[in-house]
């Protein structure tokens, strides 16, 4: 079979896989902006710790409908708003900075969603919403997928400007726009629904490797923003495609085998990309 074939063959045969690559698609896209936007206001390891306060509320969605959609994705939203939440009141009360609160309370949010599937008696279902499965996306989480890339995508056009300006000056965003708060609680909502989201399909421990690791592999091969978010995308649509096919032929778990290919092109990224790649650094000047 030709190289070529085999690259397009498992997406023109099985529904399942053209639903798996849509859907990851989909979620590339809309998680591209997020991720570019959480490094650039130094808020990395947030996702991580959202993606992990997710799991009581998607534990207790489950204990109560099964692998219903709805419930899963009400009950994650609510948890990680929630947490993040308490980690913005903790900040305000005592002055703790906000990556801090959200370090102590994940761990917090993974143990208690642990414990809750363990006292439904579904432990073996953990392995579902840890690590997730691309090739189990049906139709009902394809049409939420669609909705919130799509609604994730508007939102982030309509508070880009907003963003830009509370990232790189936010004194100055102060002086003439009171909106700034408001586009900080919009752009975490959305940071929430997306992982919310994603985690039905890559896992919520999973979903953050493809929100984070094309986003910082894009800062090797540009300085401006528009081409950071692009370039983002791209390597995270390419991320999905090789990871489904390695999936397919190796019979590999599809979120882990995604987030590897994340892995490797950013670690391509950082030796060949263009701005500050390992390859494209001057040569350290030595005394003679």
């Amino acid at each position: 079979m030709h190289l070529a074939a085999q690259l397009w063959m498992p997406f023109n045969d099985f529904v399942f896989m053209r639903r798996a690559l849509l859907g990851g698609l989909l979620l590339a896209c809309s998680t591209a902006p997020l991720g570019v936007f959480l490094i650039l206001r130094r808020m990395s390891l947030i996702g991580d710790a959202v993606a992990h306060g997710i799991l009581p509320g998607a534990a207790l969605g489950f204990w109560f409908a099964g692998l219903s959609l709805p419930a899963l994705t009400l009950g994650g939203l609510g948890a990680g708003l929630g947490m993040a939440g308490l980690a913005a009141w903790i900040t305000r009360r005592t002055g703790l900075r906000e990556d801090a609160s959200l370090a102590a309370i994940y761990p917090i949010s993974l143990a208690a969603g642990v414990l809750i599937l363990g006292l439904a008696g579904k432990r073996l279902d953990l392995l579902h919403l840890l690590f997730g499965s691309a090739l189990a996306v049906d139709g009902p989480t394809l049409t939420g997928m669609l909705w919130v890339s799509g609604f994730s995508l508007i939102a982030m056009a309509l508070i880009y400007r907003l963003l830009v300006l509370d990232t790189l000056d936010p004194l100055f965003l102060q002086t003439v726009s009171r909106l700034g708060p408001l586009a900080h609680g919009v752009f975490l909502t959305l940071v929430v629904l997306n992982l919310v989201i994603g985690f039905q399909a890559i896992g919520a421990l999973m979903v953050v490797g493809l929100m984070m690791l094309p986003a910082a592999a894009s800062r090797f091969w540009s300085r401006r923003l528009p081409r950071l978010i692009a370039v983002s995308a791209v390597l995270g649509c390419l991320s999905v495609w090789l990871g489904l096919l390695l999936s397919f032929y190796y019979s590999l778990p599809s979120g882990p085998a995604i987030v590897l290919v994340a892995g490797g092109l950013y670690l391509l990224s950082v030796v060949l990309g263009p701005v500050h790649g390992l390859l494209r650094r001057p040569p350290l000047l030595t005394s003679q």
